[in-house]
């Protein structure tokens, strides 16, 4: 090559550098933009709030209530978001438009206070990706030990908590992963330090050692060789006639959410630290056998365990050999008598329904006043249908209280969370107080954590599954979906006194 040629070709290598460098768009990325949404009453922020741009961006908060910003063409200029999340108001932006506009700038902040409707506080995600994935972005101090994923989880499917040998125990259903869209579906399983034992304060979260395989995901703890899911309930700690203590669970294997290959009793193994199954039972002990969530309860007859689906209308004596034992078990039913119907625990009815009761009540065979399961709205007098409840006692009110969801409520199939009171275990439950709702998504199978209570009982902490199941909803929410939720109710807050 010629050094007249040579001369060009390095001037045009040069000019089209410059060019590029002039004309090329920052590869820099901007300081994300800070979005903190808090509750108005309590400061404190708010997880699961919506935030979505004109042009459909959708951001959603993390478990302290932020939103790491950095979406390019849109920073260092004023940005409306709307604004939305369950059992919250929105801010009103003006011309009908529910949001706030925000000057958003690079490194900067902004707050966003948001009216409560929801009598409980939700609190934070306590299962899945990203608790605090916003958090983290920003460079804020975080309460948990794994903030961003832990054991490869991301979404969970109902808890089941057990406290065994002073150590906190829980299970959970059907368990997603990032590898793949199907996870594994034999019960995960964890560990937890209770608040007195060095762990977390409830206000902030739990952390959870989970019992995990050797890629490091989350492993069955209910495995059985046969095909079909496997989903554990009616987890309880007992002891024998010699003192040992036993964790004991109810267990159905089964080809999907109907039908049921088969259903039987399983124990803990301390060393493998898995459940295995002790024996099958026939399909007509369907209801003799631990379920739902378990009470232990003292009665002037000793000890029993109540079994709450979703009122608690079943129950045992509370021994390993009673446990085990479906001949045992004794259920709250309807006991029909020359045309009148009495309820009381008997061994041979199956148990008693909250809408078998109101058939009764309208034939005439059962007086109002002694029905027991008949809860209705405490606002209106509408019926409330349970679909799953818990029922603790509790030192602060000294009533036995439920937390339950309804089934078919007015903002969703199956979110709707309901409180109530009663002198008795087995009630009768008469009047509720909706404490939370969620807008055409569910929230089933809540579980009042009662180990985690506060301050004598004023405080509880419920959590639920949050999942765009059975909701009709086509819209789930990003890392929340399938989760698990934990709500904190204030028992002295004076618009829970219409349940009692």
């Amino acid at each position: 090559m010629s050094s007249y040629r040579w001369l060009l070709t390095t001037f045009a290598v040069h000019a089209c550098a410059v060019l590029i460098a002039i004309t090329a768009p920052s590869a820099a990325i901007a300081k994300p933009f800070e979005i903190e949404v808090v509750d108005a009453d309590t400061g404190r922020g708010v997880p699961l709030v919506e935030l979505q741009t004109v042009n459909l961006l959708r951001y959603v908060t993390d478990s302290a209530g932020r939103v790491a910003f950095d979406e390019p063409g849109l920073m260092d200029t004023r940005v409306f978001f709307g604004v939305s999340s369950h059992g919250y108001e929105s801010p009103n932006a003006g011309f009908g438009a529910k949001g706030v506009v925000l000057d958003v700038k690079s490194g900067g902040k902004a707050q966003v206070r948001l009216k409560r409707i929801n009598i409980a506080e939700r609190l934070y995600r306590i299962t899945g990706g990203g608790i605090y994935a916003d958090s983290v972005i920003l460079g804020h101090d975080v309460p948990l030990e794994h903030p961003v994923i832990n054991a490869l989880v991301l979404g969970q499917d109902s808890v089941q908590p057990c406290i065994y040998k002073d150590q906190l125990y829980l299970f959970w259903g059907d368990t997603n992963r990032p590898a793949h869209p199907l996870g594994h579906f034999q019960m995960a399983g964890a560990t937890a330090l209770l608040p007195e034992q060095g762990g977390l304060s409830p206000d902030v979260g739990i952390n959870l050692n989970y019992f995990v395989g050797e890629n490091g995901f989350s492993r069955p703890t209910a495995p059985l060789k046969e095909p079909g899911v496997v989903w554990v309930d009616g987890v309880l700690a007992v002891k024998d006639a010699d003192g040992h203590e036993h964790m004991v669970s109810h267990y159905s294997r089964r080809p999907g959410l109907t039908g049921e290959h088969e259903h039987g009793l399983m124990v803990w193994n301390d060393e493998k630290n898995i459940f295995e199954r002790l024996h099958a039972l026939e399909g007509k002990t369907n209801w003799r056998h631990p379920r739902g969530q378990p009470t232990r309860v003292t009665t002037g007859d000793g000890d029993y365990f109540y079994f709450a689906m979703p009122f608690a209308i079943t129950r045992v004596k509370a021994t390993y050999e009673a446990v085990i034992d479906p001949l045992a078990y004794e259920s709250l039913a309807a006991v029909e008598e020359n045309g009148k119907a009495t309820i009381r625990w008997q061994k041979d009815i199956k148990p008693l329904e909250q809408q078998q009761e109101a058939q009764l009540i309208k034939a005439g065979k059962l007086a109002p006043e002694d029905a027991r399961l008949q809860l209705v709205d405490a606002a209106t007098d509408k019926p409330v249908i349970m679909h799953i409840c818990t029922v603790r006692h509790n030192d602060f009110r000294n009533k036995w209280i439920l937390i339950g969801v309804q089934i078919g409520g007015d903002s969703s199939f199956l979110g709707e969370v309901w409180y109530a009171e009663s002198e008795h275990i087995d009630g009768p439950w008469t009047k509720g107080v909706k404490v939370a709702t969620h807008n055409k998504y569910s929230f089933y199978n809540p579980v009042h954590q009662y180990f985690l209570d506060r301050e004598g009982g004023r405080y509880i902490y419920f959590e639920g599954t949050y999942s765009h199941t059975f909701s009709g909803n086509e819209r789930p929410t990003p890392r929340y979906d399938y989760n698990q939720i934990m709500y904190r109710l204030d028992l002295a807050d004076p618009r829970l006194k219409a349940a009692q």
